[in-house]
């Protein structure tokens, strides 16, 4: 697929379908540890597509998303604690420390997409455009386009997760047939799961103690899968 046929989310114009049909490549970061990040990094990046990154913490490599054109950042607020009674900040604090970070940020996908009118406000107020809090999974059939609400924010609904891929819950579509699908094409990834290659959500739940030491995860990974497929009897 050409790099043209990509876009980035804070240049959707709901009037214009040239600025929305078309394919959108979107990654939550995730706290990911900085070597899972740089390795997504390396591999998107000779590709030349346009990407849409959600920012969760401080580092280095923030810049060096930066410095690709035709990449750009958006914030990736946590609001859990809130709603498990465990938050220090408010959500206006959460949103105002990652724009702080972020500060270019027109986009924003919460954690979990937690989404209210009350954020939809916090979000105007700190200068945020666009929200991609919406998922309207590829089984729906639902041609997705994007909307602006009534106070102006606009929603850019997606329809793939690769969190929700693993659990193998529907039918599997061809990821040729995900791309080709009519209207907007929204996908969101996560490094951790680009990095291990993640195949079901199992064996990444047993990696998760080893996250922070991406080569111990890989040898894990290589080791069970190794393992298993000498198990496997032929046909």
């Amino acid at each position: 697929m050409k790099s043209d046929h990509f876009g980035l989310v804070s240049q959707i114009n709901v009037k214009e379908s040239v600025s929305w049909d078309r394919v959108f490549l979107t990654l939550d970061i995730d706290w990911a540890h900085d070597e899972v990040l740089e390795d997504t990094i390396e591999l998107i990046r000779p590709f030349g597509a346009k990407v849409t990154w959600y920012a969760t913490h401080p580092t280095l490599l923030l810049d060096e998303i930066r410095r690709v054109t035709d990449w750009e950042l958006g914030i990736h607020p946590n609001f859990n604690p809130l709603l498990e009674g465990k938050g220090g900040e408010s959500a206006t604090d959460i949103v105002q420390r990652l724009m702080s970070m972020v500060p270019e940020a027109r986009s924003v996908r919460s954690h979990s997409i937690v989404q209210s009118s009350r954020l939809n406000q916090i979000f105007l107020s700190a200068g945020l455009t666009h929200d991609s809090n919406d998922y309207v999974p590829s089984h729906s059939g639902i041609e997705l386009r994007p909307f602006k609400l009534e106070d102006g924010l606009i929603k850019v609904p997606y329809h793939f997760s690769d969190e929700l891929w693993c659990l193998g819950r529907w039918p599997r579509e061809d990821f040729d047939v995900l791309l080709r699908r009519p209207g907007m094409r929204v996908f969101d990834f996560h490094p951790i799961h680009v990095f291990l290659n993640t195949e079901n959500l199992e064996r990444y739940q047993a990696t998760r103690a080893l996250h922070r030491t991406p080569q111990a995860s890989l040898r894990w990974i290589w080791h069970t899968r190794s393992t298993e497929a000498a198990v496997i009897k032929p046909q």
